[in-house]
């Protein structure tokens, strides 16, 4: 693991945590929308992550190759983003366009609180990783600043 790859798992994480936020955003924003291109109400989307560890084995032949990328051995990487396939929320409203022969409407399934508590999350792993990778930066700066 090289002295600067700690700025790149860090770099991964901002990435990926700001994907995060987007996608909070997006589900934020369409918490009232009945209906979208496919038809029903809005679905809330999620991101997956998982580590980006590659096996002993890709290591040491990344190594071998002298790929500049075999020193990372860590961070995160998306995998996907999904969409949340539980029930819609249906709300009595039948005045509404869209409300079926009961005057029932079908709502997306986004919980407003539960996002909001994911974009604290999202926003706060972002925090941290932005004050670790200064901290890496700080200290490539110190260990330069050796050599004068």
């Amino acid at each position: 693991m090289g002295f600067l790859s700690g700025m790149d798992i860090s770099g991964s994480a901002l990435t990926a945590q700001r994907l995060r936020m987007d996608i909070i955003a997006e589900n934020i924003a369409n918490v009232e929308t009945t209906r979208t291109e496919d038809g029903g109400p809005y679905r809330r989307k999620r991101v997956i992550m998982e580590p980006r560890n590659p096996d002993f084995a890709e290591t040491l032949q990344q190594r071998i190759s002298g790929d500049p990328k075999a020193s990372v051995t860590g961070g995160v990487r998306v995998t996907g983003i999904v969409e949340d396939q539980s029930d819609f929320k249906l709300k009595y409203d039948p005045t509404h366009p869209d409300a079926d022969e009961n005057g029932y409407v079908q709502m997306p399934n986004v919980d407003l609180t539960l996002e909001m508590v994911d974009m604290i999350s999202a926003y706060r792993s972002y925090q941290a990783n932005v004050t670790a990778f200064n901290a890496y930066k700080d200290m490539a700066v110190r260990a330069l600043e050796i050599g004068k």
